[in-house]
């Protein structure tokens, strides 16, 4: 039997405090909590814990302290191999959350051990794809792309979910040409074109005649694609579902990109906790990326990315009715009945 392809994530691993509050603290404010809970988090552990469920192959490369030690373990348990996580004198990294009881969140970060410069890990042979995001050092995240790049198996897929935001001149000096996949909000979208489009003026792009004018990513979401055309962007709206534009797929060369436009996900006990919501989509959409693979598609077509995306939409859906983050995460088994697949 062959053994399956991999994705290797170099992220962050974090201990999550939350609090549970009736409303998140105003600037000034002093509020009491009635609950407080320590897990697992940190978006690289999230990310690997919602591949694994999904039914992917996951190795992480991250760091944590002697206080973190557990972390590893959980990880472990879910099927995620930890092997390549390095014990250092740092504490681990932290999370402060806040989670309301109408399920919004505000999260205040401490980098800890993910700041960690580690030993530059091989990537294994069957490793197909990369997935990053932005709580570890750019140089890091720099380092993995570049190998990915230049594997001896051939180029590894990567995916990268820039939060939180790069600054600015980190934007502008990103390889922009060497990643496959970028997962956005609107919000970030928006705020890297202005950075990447630098003093040029803003495109006009006129939308009015595409059913999706409606959506007021989607101009932005095509201005983002003028500054980085070989990347395919993914855009999440939240509560509105998800636009997605793949380069790869446009038919005529003088013509906008097509979307791919998916509402978000009918909710059946409602929203709980959006924590962690993020990472359960990105780590879905990879595992379904890495999926495709193992099938032998070389190239995508639009039924590929659309039949992955349902998958995330409804995956993050089912987050959100849970409290927690990576414990939030459903197996893909669960995700799939819910599809009626």
């Amino acid at each position: 039997m062959t053994e399956p392809v991999r994705c290797l994530i170099r992220g962050s691993i974090n201990v999550d405090e939350y609090f549970q509050v009736k409303s998140i603290a105003r600037p000034g404010e002093t509020i009491s909590s009635h609950g407080l809970e320590k897990k697992t988090g940190g978006k690289g552990a999230n990310q690997a814990v919602a591949i694994a469920k999904a039914g992917g192959t996951v190795d992480i490369v991250g760091a944590v302290g002697e206080d973190g030690i557990w972390t590893k373990e959980y990880l472990k348990q879910w099927g995620v191999n930890v092997s390549d996580v390095e014990i250092v004198e740092q504490p681990t990294g932290r999370a402060l959350i806040q989670v309301a009881q109408d399920g919004e969140n505000s999260i205040v970060l401490f980098k800890g051990a993910n700041y960690a410069i580690l030993p530059k890990k091989p990537f294994h042979p069957r490793t197909t794809h990369l997935l990053l995001q932005n709580e570890i050092p750019l140089s890091e995240t720099l380092a993995y792309i570049n190998a990915a790049a230049e594997a001896p198996n051939g180029p590894i897929s990567t995916t990268f979910n820039p939060s939180p935001m790069p600054s600015d001149e980190e934007l502008k000096v990103f390889p922009w040409d060497k990643l496959d996949w970028l997962i956005v909000n609107e919000g970030e979208a928006s705020d890297m074109y202005k950075v990447l489009a630098g003093d040029e003026p803003a495109t006009n792009i006129d939308v009015s005649g595409s059913p999706y004018a409606h959506l007021s990513a989607y101009p932005v979401a095509l201005k983002l694609s003028s500054q980085i055309p070989k990347t395919n962007i993914v855009c999440t709206l939240g509560a509105a579902g998800v636009l997605a534009l793949i380069p790869s797929l446009k038919e005529e060369k003088d013509k906008a990109i097509e979307p791919i436009f998916l509402p978000a996900a009918k909710l059946e006990n409602g929203a709980v906790d959006t924590t962690g919501a993020g990472d359960c989509f990105a780590g879905f959409l990879v595992a379904g990326l890495m999926k495709l693979r193992e099938q032998g598609v070389e190239k995508l077509t639009r039924e590929h990315v659309t039949s992955v995306l349902k998958r995330c939409v409804q995956a993050a859906g089912m987050c959100v009715e849970k409290p927690g983050a990576n414990e939030s995460i459903p197996l893909g088994k669960d995700v799939d009945a819910r599809l009626g697949l």
